[in-house]
């Protein structure tokens, strides 16, 4: 027994993810020298790496599109102890962080991982198929919460500036909720073939492959490097971020654009997982992971900053700016177009990565 304890523990999966957080563990709320940043970013492309090859084992072992699932929520919910974490010990310059993260990972998932996924999807068979439904059905619960947290505060009167009144944040959380738990019952239960891939013809394939699904033990051990995995991503991401923000200030960015930046980290793992999915023809399940992403990062975040609400001083911002509100309704607009036919060759997957690309660019030269 002990021999293939110690052989696992040598796999790069285990053991990456494993050295990441001794490494954060050591280097956390200490500064950072140069070559330490250096190895703690190393660490972290490896618990990247780790975390998806992971949540693949897991997503086998249970099936879609519970996988996907697995990995969205696991991913927000750390994100959302990451935005709490720093907007406790940030202060005034923090007052904007759940907004600006939130809607970066809006746009990341709803044009980067889809736009990429459909890109490759396309290229691989000419034309990229999924189930218009499904797909159509978590692009409106998306649209809806983004509306109702990220556009409503812009235009509500009884606070000046972007912000909602305590019980309109209440209001906003509860329903941020119940959305995303009503996606949930509809996405596993009934409704639940709508969620996997199909063929050209409509018709719903398995996701399983032909290889076995792993075994109990070792989809509960990939579910717990799983989580290990992500805590290290996020914690180092954490960790890195002072070194950031000196990068930022160096380059004259607005500080905003750390937030950016940040996303763009924590949101690796479903980046990989989604590509992946997407050469092997699922590009359903890329679409699951982005959309699912979008929707899992207002529905649990918008409720935990109300919470933490409570205990934070100065005003919560949560309105988005007029080029913000811009993008953010350009990708609905062109989400429904390419969402409606359940088909998209390469131009849908060109036209959201451009939309990335103008959300990163505006992002830094507002």
């Amino acid at each position: 027994m002990a021999a293939p304890f110690r052989s696992r523990l040598t796999d790069w999966n285990v053991s990456v993810p494993l050295l990441a957080i001794l490494v954060l563990i050591m280097t956390w709320g200490r500064d950072l020298s140069g070559p330490v940043v250096v190895v703690v970013a190393l660490l972290l492309a490896g618990a990247v790496l780790a975390a998806v090859h992971h949540a693949e084992v897991v997503a086998h072992k249970v099936g879609e599109p519970y996988g996907s699932l697995v990995l969205a929520v696991a991913v927000t919910v750390i994100e959302v102890a990451l935005i709490v974490t720093l907007m406790i010990s940030g202060g005034e310059k923090t007052q904007s962080l759940a907004r600006d993260t939130v809607f970066a990972a809006v746009m990341i998932t709803c044009n980067g991982i889809l736009g990429l996924s459909l890109l490759i999807g396309a290229l691989r068979r000419r034309v990229a198929v999924f189930n218009s439904e499904g797909t159509g059905g978590a692009l409106a619960t998306v649209t809806t919460l983004a509306a109702l947290s990220l556009v409503v505060p812009t235009f509500t009167t009884s606070r000046p500036g972007p912000q909602f009144t305590p019980a309109q944040l209440a209001f906003a959380a509860v329903v941020s909720l119940a959305l995303y738990g009503l996606f949930v019952m509809v996405q596993t239960g009934r409704h639940r073939d709508y969620f996997l891939p199909v063929n050209s013809q409509g018709r719903v394939l398995g996701t399983e492959g032909h290889a076995e699904p792993p075994s109990d033990r070792a989809a509960l051990l990939s579910l717990g490097l799983l989580l290990v995995a992500l805590v290290a991503v996020v914690g180092d991401a954490k960790s890195v971020s002072p070194a950031i923000e000196s990068a930022v200030a160096g380059a004259n960015l607005p500080p905003s654009f750390v937030g950016v930046v940040i996303a763009l980290l924590v949101l690796l793992p479903e980046t990989l997982a989604a590509a992946r999915a997407a050469r092997r023809d699922r590009v359903q399940i890329s679409l699951n992971l982005a959309l699912g992403s979008a929707m899992a990062s207002i529905g649990l975040t918008i409720p935990a900053i109300a919470l933490a609400s409570i205990w934070l001083e100065g005003p919560l911002l949560l309105g988005l700016g007029g080029t913000q509100v811009t993008l953010l309704a350009l990708t609905v607009v062109t989400s429904v177009l390419t969402v409606v036919p359940g088909r998209a060759t390469v131009l849908q997957g060109g036209v959201h990565l451009v939309l990335l690309a103008a959300f990163v660019f505006l992002a830094a030269s507002p």
